[in-house]
């Protein structure tokens, strides 16, 4: 095995993986997002990208962690394997959450070199002024899917963008979601210029994969839960046909999910904004509908104990004149008083899952002895009975919940919480049963099987649970599934959207990833305009070219730009609607064409394309009311944008009328011909090189050169090899390189390191 070595990082403590270093190295240029499959190590490419910012930088270092036994688990791999830069009076690693007291907080911060914290507490620190992030030179956000909303991930990114003097954002998740919109608000929020990605699949990474198993167990539904499932049903038909009489668009109660519940809702609120009285027994209704539906959902996932406890709640409620109409109604009806009597018969757990699980859990410690197992449930109620019925039957088991009591559950504090962790990691117990509090980061290298112990919808979740087992040798996934109920549903729901994430990821990797095109690497690409010297003549004579998509004849702007006296040809251009020298080209898109393309076609892989030819690409939105178009939600398109104008480097301009794109044209193309400070220096955090860029860009950081003579040096000598190996006069020669310029590149060139 070898190691990392670095003036940071203790000697042999850190295992070299080269997928890891190559995205650390390319995580310190610019604010990146990193994507990366559970178990691959995104905590040693936050600790590489640490230590080598603390080198370059100083400065400190803020992780965040959505929880605070995920913010310690950090903590304790930082300090057992970075060192500290001997300079300056920042020293030390702490844990910021909110049992920290404020005043120390304040204190601590200003001391301490990397520190630790859940987001919500560093807010109200910076909210109520108690320090700054001026001198943070690295803010590192993990399960940063998070950051969304108003979730405090999004308030500390905007604000360190704003106040530190050298920033520098690094966001990690293994789960981004499966919905685009959702994806680009957080490279949005999070200001992400470079997206890193890796699957399971890629070359680099297929060595550090260790198998994972994943098994469905059927469970059948007792005929007690179905009799009451049938009888939830119907109860939820009775509601559905009030709100169809008054007019409301509803389903049938076997299609009632959230969504429908959603747009029934939708309706009702409309109704109580036009001030219609009914709505509000609408409302009512709805919330009755919510109540049973989830009656359903427990009886077909969770078993019938903790039915019972749901419906004895309900009952409560609605027997007392504080409970909310919905309950009072629902348990005034027959058939809900008939379930409850019925529901009092039952003795023990009907729902065969638990026996499932206890006999997985037996046959699993009888063949390997040391394993570690975690079973996730939906509910801090399950979680509790399951416990109990494991100790009951000779399994030792903890229970493993958030710090919020709730009802008669008292929750774990946090201190409990890490405790749990650290006795379950050295083997004092072998089986944790965990609520959603466990799914996020938790690193147990031993654990070699969990168990679901129902399905769950989200592809988020349901990669965090899988991401617990397999992390450094073989794992097993078991999904306990009734059959024949919302179990079987959200099991496909589940799958569909991680294969869903997946491509999603594919296609952002592909869109930001430092690939060169392949287009402009097989000469594919024609510029659509004459280069070298004469294109440099042309400028200089005629003054503004622009080059228009011959499919643009027909449009206002062409006609603009025409009757201003531009030098205006038409030609077909592979990509782009305008060309302007051999530097930019610009995608002409009204709002209603941009939400058409958005939602119907592939928008951002057009512009990929565009913004992949040339080194400075441009987008205009022309008209008004972009966000009225058509009914998306306004963040999507916000998420579009960012992903264009961050992800992709593209420039975007808004103009109202035709004549306004011709005149934004015009002086875009004046500038870039006419003015001696428009050439910008190509040093400049692009995510995507074509090789011709990339030839660019290393001729042009010779001291006095810059892009402008690096272009023309090419052009006359073909080669960087041929450029060096020229003579000063050969250099001098060249029609636009000065004196100095030749003399710097061939004094450069031959300077003994």
């Amino acid at each position: 095995m070898t190691y990392i070595t670095h003036p940071l990082i203790k000697p042999e403590s850190l295992e070299e993986r080269q997928y890891q270093l190559s995205i650390a190295l390319h995580a310190v240029e610019a604010n990146t997002l990193v994507v990366l499959p559970t178990g691959l190590g995104k905590t040693a490419v936050a600790l590489l990208c640490s230590a080598m910012r603390l080198k370059s930088c100083g400065g400190r270092v803020l992780m965040l962690a959505p929880t605070k036994p995920l913010a310690d688990q950090h903590l304790k791999l930082f300090s057992d394997k970075l060192l500290e830069p001997q300079t300056g009076d920042l020293s030390g690693y702490q844990l910021f959450t909110g049992e920290t007291e404020a005043a120390k907080r304040r204190d601590m911060w200003n001391k301490s070199r990397v520190v630790f914290a859940t987001p919500q507490v560093i807010k109200n620190d910076i909210i109520a002024g108690r320090y700054s992030l001026k001198d943070v030179s690295l803010l590192i956000v993990d399960e940063c899917h998070r950051a969304v909303g108003n979730y405090a991930y999004a308030f500390i990114a905007a604000e360190y963008m704003k106040t530190a003097r050298n920033p520098l954002i690094l966001g990690m998740t293994a789960s981004p979601g499966s919905k685009e919109e959702k994806l680009m608000e957080v490279c949005e929020n999070l200001s992400i210029q470079i997206v890193e990605t890796r699957t399971e699949t890629d070359a680099d990474v297929k060595p550090y994969i260790h198998e994972r198993d994943v098994r469905y167990f059927n469970v059948q539904l007792p005929p007690e839960l179905e009799f009451a499932v049938i009888n939830l049903k119907r109860l939820m038909d009775d509601r559905l046909s009030q709100l169809g009489s008054a007019g409301y668009i509803v389903p049938t109660a076997n299609k009632l999910t959230m969504t429908a519940l959603n747009g029934i809702n939708a309706q009702i609120q409309r109704n109580i904004a036009n001030r219609n009285a009914d709505a509000y027994m609408a409302a009512s209704i709805h919330a009755e509908l919510m109540k049973i539906r989830h009656a359903v959902a427990l009886a077909e996932s969770q078993g019938s104990e903790i039915l019972k406890v749901y419906l004895n709640k309900l009952a409560a409620e609605g027997s007392t004149p504080s409970g909310t109409k919905a309950s009072q109604r629902l348990c005034r009806d027959p058939l809900f008083v008939n379930l409850i009597k019925e529901s009092d018969k039952w003795e023990g757990e009907l729902l065969p899952k638990f026996e499932t699980a206890l006999e997985i859990v037996r046959k699993q410690l009888e063949e390997y002895p040391d394993s570690r197992i975690i079973i996730f449930a939906n509910y801090r109620d399950t979680v509790g009975l399951l416990c109990d019925y494991f100790v009951k039957n000779n399994v030792d088991a903890r229970r493993f919940i958030g710090q919020a009591s709730k009802d008669s559950s008292k929750g774990l504090s946090q201190k409990k919480q890490i405790e749990t962790l650290s006795d379950f990691r050295n083997g004092v117990f072998k089986v944790l049963i965990a609520t959603s509090v466990g799914e996020e980061g938790l690193d147990v290298p031993s654990t070699d099987l969990v168990i679901f112990y129902e399905s769950v919808p989200s592809e988020i979740r349901s990669i965090q649970r899988k991401g617990r087992t397999g992390r450094s040798g073989s794992g097993s996934i078991i999904v306990l599934v009734t059959k024949g109920t919302s179990d079987e549903t959200f099991t496909h729901v589940s799958r569909v959207r991680e294969k869903s994430m997946k491509k999603g990821i594919s296609n952002l990797s592909s869109m930001t990833g430092r690939k060169e095109s392949p287009a402009l690497v097989d000469s594919g690409i024609k510029t659509p305009v004459k280069s070298g010297q004469t294109l440099i003549e042309t400028f200089e004579s005629k003054g503004p070219v622009i080059i228009a998509d011959d499919r643009e004849s027909s449009s206002k702007v062409v006609e603009s730009l025409h009757s201003a006296g531009v030098d205006l040809s038409l030609e077909r251009l592979l990509y782009g609607d305008y060309a302007i020298g051999d530097r930019i080209l610009v995608e002409r898109k009204t709002t209603r064409d941009f939400m058409d393309t958005l939602i119907e076609r592939d928008l951002l892989g057009q512009i990929k394309k565009m913004a992949d030819a040339v080194l400075k690409p441009v987008l205009i939105i022309e008209g008004e009311d972009l966000y009225s178009q058509r009914n998306i939600n306004p963040n999507a398109v916000r998420g579009a944008l960012s992903a264009i104008a961050i992800g992709l480097g593209v420039s975007i301009f808004y103009t109202k009328t035709p004549q306004e794109t011709a005149d934004m044209l015009f002086v875009i193309a004046n500038r870039e011909f006419n003015e001696t400070g428009g050439l910008k220096s190509p040093h400049f955090h692009k995510s995507y090189k074509s090789k011709r860029e990339t030839l660019e860009y290393i001729l042009s950081s010779f001291p006095g050169t810059g892009l402008k003579n690096a272009r023309i040096l090419l052009e006359n000598f073909g080669t960087i090899e041929n450029i060096v190996k020229a003579t000063e006069e050969e250099l001098r020669a060249v029609p636009g390189i000065g004196e100095k310029t030749a003399s710097q590149i061939y004094t450069m060139s031959r300077h003994i390191y």
